[in-house]
């Protein structure tokens, strides 16, 4: 049951990756989600408002997955013209429009007035709770972490499993690094980074990652830690 279930989730992560480094749309899609989730920390979203724009950001990627598997198998069926493949693919790609429409209006709705007047928008001091600022930060990591390893896939096991990147140490450092500049405590920090170190450990006693990808994971999540925190919030 625990190795069905870990095997359906690196099947999903094989699923996004692939989609990443085959389609141009979905790797525009996944720039953009990036940057956009990185902006949200310059204004003052409520909670409503955050959850808004996360599900028009989800909800275009899904439907851009949908559309390319929806193409895959098409391609896999039938190799020459038909009317009714010619179909299948249109509104599937009209599913991905109008998702890239809404996420156009939702977008307008959130930030045009909050843009309207630039010249104040630069005088305003950033104001974030340390939640949310801890939200971005693990996304933007995720993020980084999924497009490193899509960029760098060697071709061997699964993309979820090793890769270039330690994901489980770049989430770990990631959090390490904001519980130290949240409790400015030494023992605290030195606990929590213990425990990270301890994680990155485990995936090259595990035989998954190697020093080098453990430590590149580990200094991502440092580095996005520190900017999310100090240099923008």
């Amino acid at each position: 049951m625990r190795k069905s279930l870990i095997d359906s989730f690196n099947y999903a992560v094989n699923g996004i990756i692939s989609a990443l480094k085959t389609e141009k749309n979905m790797r525009i899609h996944y720039l953009l989600a990036i940057i956009v989730v990185i902006l949200s920390l310059f204004f003052d979203f409520s909670r409503t408002e955050l959850l808004i724009l996360i599900f028009a950001i989800s909800l275009v990627i899904v439907a851009e997955l949908f559309n390319t598997a929806i193409e895959k198998v098409v391609d896999l069926i039938t190799d020459k013209y038909h009317p009714l493949a010619k179909l299948a693919k249109d509104i599937s790609a009209g599913a991905v429009l109008i998702a890239a429409i809404n996420s156009i209006v939702v977008g307008y709705l959130l930030f045009f007035d909050r843009l309207s007047s630039y010249a104040d928008f630069l005088l305003i001091k950033i104001t974030n709770s340390s939640t949310h600022l801890t939200f971005v930060a693990l996304i933007v990591v995720i993020l980084l972490t999924v497009g490193l390893k899509a960029l760098f896939y060697k071709g061997k096991g699964t993309h979820f499993q090793g890769g270039v990147v330690s994901g489980h140490s770049s989430v770990a450092f990631c959090i390490a690094t904001i519980v130290s500049l949240l409790a400015k405590n030494t023992l605290v920090t030195t606990l929590t980074f213990a425990l990270a170190i301890l994680v990155g450990e485990s995936r090259i006693e595990g035989k998954i990652h190697t020093f080098i990808e453990v430590f590149f994971g580990a200094i991502i999540g440092i580095l996005v830690g520190i900017i999310i925190f100090k240099v923008i919030g």
